[in-house]
């Protein structure tokens, strides 16, 4: 398992004193909600995330840092959308404002969505979600106001790589680079990445909080409204591959990029990734655990993504091999902007690779499949619909 850093070890001990609130969860989230703000006509949206602070309250071996984390998850998103629902209030014209075409980047976690995204978003022509306006949405600010808005997305990136500092190895972040929309999108599989929680439905996710988030950072831009690029929930939730049927039915004409690897490599990848994450949150973690329940949630996530795939128009979707980017960003970043149907230039082409440069200092990621419980042969099993489609994306 991963070393627990020093620092850690003293955050933990310094929150001890207050662990105790755990007994009463309740009280806990009424004031969390009292503090983020409840816009009206949200009371649904908010009762939706009542469970989960006792759902954590319960979980074995639960960290005074990961209490902390489950608080601030549920504190994030409902103060997220109680602002969003007051900027719409005041501005009624956000929801009016048109997102022609948005390509969104789908595909299990670990195969290549997060150096997709980026590819797409060096493009002016593009306007993709930055970690910073995603966990502080609000209207385009003057420069001096975004540097303070972001303080949220930088304080994060600090605490992940002070806590868990071979996260930033799998899956670097930035407050200011573009990012997946987990931290958008409400009622999530994400606390599954930091401990046991009840299960979310992630539809509700799409249709309750993606069409009320991407408005608003693009909104005042110059020459708004442009083509955003959102990303997948790539590197700790596949929620989008499993409920394409509600994305489409937000963005009917969003350009789908389906992106595809070896599910062996996959899993083993991202039951990596859950065990640093969860690391933090939970001591002893339960490795086989992290192996039986994202062997689960992600099959059943490409299962239902098979289902829905057949009712996407083929000129809106894009399949993308790991090859294109994963191995070989240089050679497949013209062909992933002519199949999405834009334009790549010298000016891209420039950009490109500090794009998808690895930040200093980081790590070559390694992992292994067994250490999770799990064989081969059950992943491969679990995932021989996507196999055989991957087989022929390859081969195309």
């Amino acid at each position: 398992m991963a070393s627990s850093p020093l620092a850690l070890t003293v955050a933990g001990l310094l929150l001890r004193p207050a662990f105790g609130s755990r007994r009463d969860p309740g009280r806990v989230f009424d004031r969390i909600v009292a503090e983020a703000g409840e816009a009206p006509g949200d009371r649904e949206f908010v009762d939706g995330f009542r469970d989960l602070p006792g759902w954590w309250a319960k979980a074995e071996h639960l960290t005074p840092v990961g209490r902390q984390a489950a608080q601030g998850h549920v504190r994030r998103h409902l103060a997220g959308r109680a602002r969003v629902r007051r900027l719409i209030a005041e501005h009624p014209e956000i929801e009016r404002e048109p997102i022609e075409k948005p390509v969104f980047v789908v595909g299990l976690p670990r195969t290549a969505t997060t150096v997709t995204h980026a590819v797409l978003s060096i493009s002016e022509e593009h306007r993709s979600p930055l970690l910073g306006e995603l966990l502080a949405p609000d209207l385009e600010l003057p420069p001096r106001q975004r540097r303070r808005a972001i303080a949220a997305g930088r304080r994060m990136v600090r605490g992940t790589d002070l806590f868990a500092p071979r996260f930033r190895d799998i899956h670097a972040m930035a407050a200011e680079g573009p990012e997946e929309c987990t931290f958008a999108l409400p009622h999530a599989l994400m606390p599954f990445s930091q401990a046991r929680a009840p299960p979310r439905v992630p539809g509700l996710a799409l249709r309750a909080g993606l069409h009320r988030r991407l408005p608003v950072p693009q909104a005042g831009l110059p020459g708004a409204p442009v083509r955003p690029s959102a990303a997948a929930l790539d590197a700790q939730v596949p929620m989008h591959v499993e409920n394409l049927d509600a994305l489409l039915t937000v963005f009917p004409d969003a350009t789908i990029v389906w992106c595809h690897r070896d599910p062996v490599t996959v899993v083993a990848s991202f039951c990596s990734l859950i065990e640093h994450g969860m690391a933090v949150s939970t001591r002893p973690v339960d490795l086989a655990g992290i192996g039986a329940t994202w062997l689960e949630l992600l099959s059943r996530a490409m299962t239902r993504g098979l289902a829905a795939r057949t009712a996407i128009p083929p000129e809106q979707l894009v399949d993308a091999p790991y090859s294109w980017l994963g191995s070989g960003p240089a050679s497949g970043a013209p062909g992933l902007y002519a199949a999405v149907g834009a334009r790549w230039t010298g000016t891209e082409a420039g950009r490109l690779a500090a794009a998808v440069a690895r930040p200093k200092g980081t790590r070559k990621h390694t992992y292994d499949l067994s250490r999770y419980g799990l064989t081969r042969d059950e992943v491969e099993s679990a995932f021989a619909d996507d196999n055989v489609l991957r087989a022929g994306v390859d081969r195309a």
